[in-house]
């Protein structure tokens, strides 16, 4: 922290002097070797140099942890004070390379593997800048947009949890456990979604272990409590594919369910408690995606 400080003092000193006043794009360059000059260590004079990266896509981005931290700070600081006084890119037009500054923010988070609360610093708006920013670069790299919309939310400010949560839904989804689950969900949110409606209430998902009359059911019952849990606990951890894995064991339960059990059975007490138990089956599955946004 102490080094971290030290190069963020000193980081545009060097914006003073006559060298990068006639040529700027010294600036950096010239504060290491100014740095190196009078005795600063080596992490502090290479964060001075580094924390202007990554200024374009080929880039690369710094990887020194003091380095690093001056280069997030140096872009945030830039992106909140451009917010804060409305001066934000339109269309096409962006004359202070705030894109730039965003995508290096989340490059040198996804490639350094580094855990950074955005909204922190970030209000909703520029929040939602940095979103559309990750999506542009996530989809670049080959990542779907549905599974992008799944699993990012208004408040969604954790860069590298985004990017986890992507790459683990995606595994999970071409595996035939994951796919046929995907249509398991999609059954259980359709029928959710009609018998809410009629009914004018939503369905909490508070399961009477009483109220279960078949074996298929019961075994659903048990397996959704196990995996919820399961699930909650390895998101805790940002093990997305753990979470993505406890999930995909629910795709034979819920196979049997909907092979053997009636939803909307006569009984009103059974009819509502099997709805409750789908509910907490979409509601296990939304603890990592929002499953109904993938395409296909």
């Amino acid at each position: 922290p102490a080094e971290a400080e030290r190069a963020a003092h000193l980081a545009k000193a060097d914006l003073q002097t006559e060298v990068v006043g006639e040529f700027p794009e010294l600036q950096g360059f010239m504060g290491r070797k100014y740095a190196e000059l009078q005795g600063e260590s080596a992490a502090v004079a290479a964060a001075i140099e580094d924390h202007y990266k990554p200024q374009g896509p080929n880039d690369a981005v710094p990887t020194d942890p003091v380095a690093v931290a001056v280069a997030l700070a140096d872009k945030l600081d830039m992106l909140t004070g451009f917010w804060a006084i409305d001066e934000k890119p339109t269309g096409s037009k962006d004359p202070y390379a705030l894109r730039r500054a965003a995508l290096g923010v989340i490059r040198i988070v996804i490639e350094n593997k580094v855990t950074v609360g955005l909204s922190e610093w970030a209000d909703a708006d520029l929040l939602s800048f940095f979103h559309d920013r990750l999506k542009v670069s996530l989809r670049d790299a080959g990542a779907r947009h549905d599974l992008l919309d799944a699993v990012i939310a208004a408040d969604s400010n954790d860069i590298l949890q985004i990017t986890q949560r992507v790459e683990a839904l995606s595994t999970l989804l071409a595996t035939d456990d994951g796919a046929n689950l995907l249509a398991g969900y999609r059954r259980a949110a359709n029928i959710l979604a009609a018998e809410e409606k009629k009914d004018g209430k939503a369905y909490a998902g508070a399961v009477d272990q009483a109220a279960l009359k078949l074996p298929e059911e019961t075994a659903l019952a048990d397996a959704v409590e196990a995996v919820h849990g399961a699930v909650a606990a390895h998101v805790a951890r940002n093990d997305y594919k753990g979470a993505m894995a406890e999930l995909a064991t629910l795709r034979a339960p819920v196979d049997a369910f909907f092979t053997a059990v009636l939803v909307n059975d006569e009984d009103p007490a059974v009819r509502a408690n099997r709805l409750n138990l789908l509910a907490r089956l979409r509601d296990t599955m939304h603890l990592v995606a929002d499953f109904g946004k993938v395409a296909g």
